[in-house]
């Protein structure tokens, strides 16, 4: 995953991307959670991207994913330059292709966040420079590992402790069924009958002997679990769904019930923005079993680490225990 230099790379320049948890071996994924835990904590001071600039594709509008990669480029020593479809060629059809190579004249790294992953595929597949995926509508890699870091934070490890998914299959669900298969825990995914998760991330984990269960109870899959998370019954893009999903989705509201049959030191996770009284109870995600403020937070730190590796040159070193 190391990748440095110290310009934007020449045409035709080796590097990684982070575009799925498959762009990364389950050891590196440890490393790098070690490394955000560092720079959580305070023990990481180095500026890897001090002359560096990363550009930021805002296909979809966000609060946490543009604040967290501006303030920790400028915390690493570089800069980020927030692009919406009305501040790029792209909103006006130029080709994919000849935006990503354009930016990798001026730029070390991009972070797109949009709707299609075949976009940002192609995005990767034509610079020359490490593309970082911020959300698309099959995954959310960023964002799983601000997650894990939060299990790590207040459960101590990932591996073994068991994970309930409730409500709709997308891209969180297909981010945290990859991350099973890489961090060995078991998942049950709670979805109401048509909403399944992509069911080749399903197939490929269970293909990696993942412990990944698919069902429609959610009482079934929080019996016990440790962590108990969810999303948005319609997210961006499926505003004018929301009535029909309210109505799919009434059963699997995350309440104090419902967080009742999980284990005692559960926590709630939930990657924002939060619609009280619809995925989840007030009760729940402003209870003390919640953890959602400090996983926003790590954000921040997943992304300086995920930044520093792909664009500092930052090497990983030996995976931690999980």
């Amino acid at each position: 995953m190391p990748h440095e230099h110290s310009a934007p790379a020449a045409p035709g320049r080796a590097h990684r991307d982070f575009l799925n948890f498959a762009d990364v071996t389950p050891a590196e994924g440890l490393a790098l959670l070690e490394l955000a835990e560092r720079m959580r904590t305070g023990a990481y001071a180095a500026r890897p991207l001090a002359g560096k600039a990363l550009a930021m594709l805002f296909m979809k509008s966000s609060t946490r994913t543009r604040v967290s990669f501006e303030v920790g480029a400028t915390q690493l020593g570089g800069t980020a330059h927030f692009l919406s479809p009305r501040d790029v060629q792209l909103g006006r059809g130029e080709p994919i292709a000849d935006t990503a190579r354009v930016l990798s004249r001026y730029v070390h790294g991009i972070m797109i966040r949009t709707f299609a992953h075949a976009d940002v595929e192609l995005l990767a597949a034509h610079a020359d420079i490490p593309v970082i995926n911020g959300l698309t509508d099959l995954s959310h890699p960023c964002q799983l590992l601000a997650d894990l870091l939060t299990m790590r934070q207040h459960l101590g490890a990932v591996r073994g402790k068991a994970v309930a998914w409730i409500g709709d299959g997308n891209n969180m669900a297909n981010s945290w069924i990859e991350a099973a298969a890489h961090f060995d825990f078991p998942l049950r995914l709670a979805c109401p009958e048509g909403y399944d998760p992509d069911p080749g991330f399903l197939a490929a984990a269970r293909a990696r002997g993942a412990d990944v269960r698919l069902l429609r109870d959610p009482r079934e899959a929080v019996e016990g679990a440790e962590v108990v998370t969810t999303d948005v019954w319609a997210s961006m893009g499926q505003e004018e769904e929301h009535a029909r999903r309210s109505v799919a989705f009434a059963l699997y509201q995350v309440d104090a019930p419902l967080m009742a049959r999980a284990a005692p030191h559960a926590i709630f996770l939930h990657c924002l923005p939060a619609h009280r009284g619809e995925e989840v109870a007030a009760e729940v995600i402003d209870g003390a079993q919640s953890a959602v403020w400090d996983e926003a937070e790590n954000r921040l730190h997943v992304q300086k680490a995920i930044m520093a590796v792909l664009m500092g040159g930052e090497p990983l070193g030996a995976a931690p225990a999980p």
